[in-house]
């Protein structure tokens, strides 16, 4: 069973740094499309960032300039680095992993992030 697990995430100052991790287990097959997704409290889930298979990437507007999608083919994982936090960045953070040969994409449980001000 293909499983979407993302770390760390934490409690952070705001102008602070993190660095949000993504893998996939159960699948032998490589990630094609990463995305990084956020959903805070009474408010709509949104897009933070996505890295497609030729590694171009995608930022909504609320994070260019601060946060970096990359990823890592070898350990088939993809990576959110969080500079310059804000406030308004506390929010759960969701993965989604676009799986070559694969028809939909698998959602990990999320990992909260809080950023004090």
């Amino acid at each position: 069973q293909v499983q979407v697990v993302e770390s760390g995430g934490g409690s952070v100052t705001a102008g602070g740094s993190l660095k949000l991790s993504c893998t996939v287990s159960g699948s032998l097959a490589a990630i094609k499309v990463g995305g990084w997704y956020r959903q805070a409290p009474g408010k709509e889930r949104e897009l933070v960032a996505e890295i497609r298979d030729d590694d171009s990437t995608l930022y909504g507007d609320a994070v260019k300039g601060r946060f970096t999608i990359s990823r890592d083919r070898g350990k088939n994982t993809v990576f959110l680095a969080m500079n310059n936090v804000k406030a308004d960045d506390t929010a759960a953070y969701h993965c989604n992993l676009l799986l070559y040969w694969e028809p939909y994409g698998y959602w990990g449980p999320g990992t909260q992030v809080t950023v004090s001000s």
